[in-house]
């Protein structure tokens, strides 16, 4: 079961594509908070919310517990410019050095390069996001 860490934006249709490709990113969490960390920025899991939709999607797919629905929190929403800040940190430390994530490093790059298009957009859109993941 391969997981893929995405883009949430609030709301029905923000107007403009948000799909991602966040299967390296995920591959990858681990190093990549440990050099968001000696960045000293905020890892990009820590934008992680679940909300009942994803939610479902996971039980779906065998991933999840049924009971968490009872007891699941209301989604956490967070401002673009803060991932976006994130992605670019991690961006540039990684065009300096994509070695650091041995043979995905280029890929964990391109993926960046998704993440920071779409949270530019929303930061123009003024809306909020947060992130997802899904197992498939």
């Amino acid at each position: 079961m391969a997981a893929s860490m995405y883009i949430v934006v609030e709301g029905e249709d923000p107007g403009y594509d948000i799909f991602v490709n966040g299967r390296s990113l995920a591959r990858n969490e681990d190093a990549l908070e440990r050099l968001a960390l000696r960045l000293g920025v905020r890892p990009l899991i820590e934008f992680f919310s679940a909300d009942e939709n994803s939610m479902s999607l996971l039980i779906e797919e065998g991933a999840g517990n049924p009971d968490l629905m009872k007891r699941l929190p209301p989604p956490q929403w967070y401002a673009a410019g803060d991932g976006l800040a994130t992605v670019e940190a991690l961006l540039e430390a990684l065009r300096e050095e994509p070695q650091q994530l041995g043979t995905e490093g280029a890929q964990v790059v391109e993926e960046l390069d998704e993440y920071a298009r779409v949270l530019r957009k929303t930061e123009l859109a003024g809306l909020r996001w947060h992130l997802a993941v899904s197992w498939r």
